[in-house]
């Protein structure tokens, strides 16, 4: 039998590779390890942020607190000073000068690993601060249901409110990622269809959201029938990186949720992109199609997009009450190191709630636990604290 891999959906004709399967079971000692590259820190350009809005947080009592795993907590949390009692655009400030703010559930002390670095002087100011190069996210996993939605929608939320400019484009056609920003599919005059298949600009397809920094390109269910369209097009897997490029320079972020398949939609996220953010659901079900992730990045970064970096892993739907969650997250951090984020995002009622508000969890409750997680893992993300 044939042992050839190749893509699935309409481009499957793109690569075929000689490859054995890789294992579900991460235990595999043959299973690939990453060692990403030293990220770089982003210049945080200190801006207002929406006043937090006063909310109790009424989780389920039987949920976990937004804690990172206990085998490997690690120190160092800065959390970022509230810019909205300031009218104006303060001094850029240096690391060390957040304070520290960790907590572990095995009670681990805080302590500070911030770089040392000069404090900021007078005379500098967040507008004379030059935009690093742009970082693009495809956030991928084949396997539905692990949270690439609410990953990207809230990470791109709070990302803004750490006053970074961020752009979240919707390739899903189920259109999730939009609603959940409070964006009608049905309402927009244009989405990543027209951009996809009708060389529409970006900047036009791009809505407003309620979230100060927050940019929404929408999805519509045109999008079902653009995996088809596309095959004869030309340039077929580049086309969502042309149109990045057109308005790289207007954002700091671009977050793109991918569908969950390995179709051209996914292939044109991955082309797209500089890194690769998969969320791993902490159950046994969500590593069974990681290594055919895995190994259609690796053609996607041989034959298109040579950049391509799968740097960060979050672990989300973490349950503590369970061992095999925290099996589940000793087997990846094992494999992947460095790769995945030391804050977890716990489960969380709040967090299922809060789309059909049409409105991230910072915002629908900014006091939960879900928001905190993904203020944290923001921070880890944006480098205002190390891995």
């Amino acid at each position: 039998m044939d042992d050839s891999v190749t893509l699935c959906g309409p481009s499957a004709a793109l690569w075929p590779v000689d490859s054995k399967a890789i294992p579900f079971a991460v235990s595999d000692p043959e299973f690939p390890k990453h060692s990403p590259d030293q990220h770089r820190v982003l210049p945080n350009r200190v801006e207002n942020t929406q006043p937090p809005v006063e909310s109790g947080d009424v989780d389920d009592p039987g949920e976990q607190r937004a804690v990172t795993s206990p085998e490997t907590a690690s120190p160092t949390h800065l959390s970022s000073e509230d810019s909205s009692e300031s009218g104006a655009e303060s001094p850029v400030e240096s690391v060390e000068d957040k304070p520290s703010e960790f907590v572990t559930a095995s009670g681990i002390d805080p302590v500070s690993l911030a770089p040392a670095s000069a404090p900021a002087s007078d005379d500098d100011s967040a507008a004379s601060v030059p935009r690093a190069t742009i970082r693009v996210f495809a956030v991928a996993n084949q396997k539905g249901g692990v949270g690439k939605t609410t990953t990207t929608v809230n990470l791109g939320s709070c990302l803004a409110e750490l006053g970074l400019r961020t752009l979240v484009i919707d390739l899903d056609p189920q259109a999730n990622a939009s609603t959940g920003l409070g964006i009608n599919p049905r309402s927009i005059e244009s989405s990543m269809y027209d951009v996809l298949l009708h060389d529409t600009p970006l900047e036009d397809c791009v809505e407003a959201t309620e979230v100060r920094n927050l940019f929404c390109a929408p999805a519509s269910l045109d999008l079902a029938g653009a995996e088809i369209e596309l095959v004869p097009a030309f340039n077929r897997e580049r086309r969502l990186k042309q149109a990045i490029e057109s308005v790289s320079d207007d954002y700091d972020y671009v977050l793109i949720d991918c569908p969950p398949s390995l179709g051209l939609l996914t292939v044109n996220g991955l082309t797209a992109a500089t890194e690769v953010l998969v969320p791993i659901q902490c159950e046994y079900y969500a590593l069974e199609g990681l290594g055919q992730l895995l190994r259609n990045v690796d053609l996607v970064k041989k034959n298109l997009n040579p950049t391509l970096d799968l740097s960060t892993i979050v672990l989300v739907m973490f349950d503590a009450r369970t061992k095999l969650a925290s099996q589940v997250a000793k087997e990846v951090r094992d494999h992947f190191g460095p790769a995945v984020c030391r804050q977890v995002i716990p489960r969380s009622v709040r967090l299922s709630e809060a789309p059909s508000f049409g409105q991230p969890i910072n915002i629908f409750d900014p006091t939960s636990r879900g928001a905190l997680a993904y203020r944290d893992l923001a921070r880890e993300v944006s480098g205002l604290t190390g891995r």
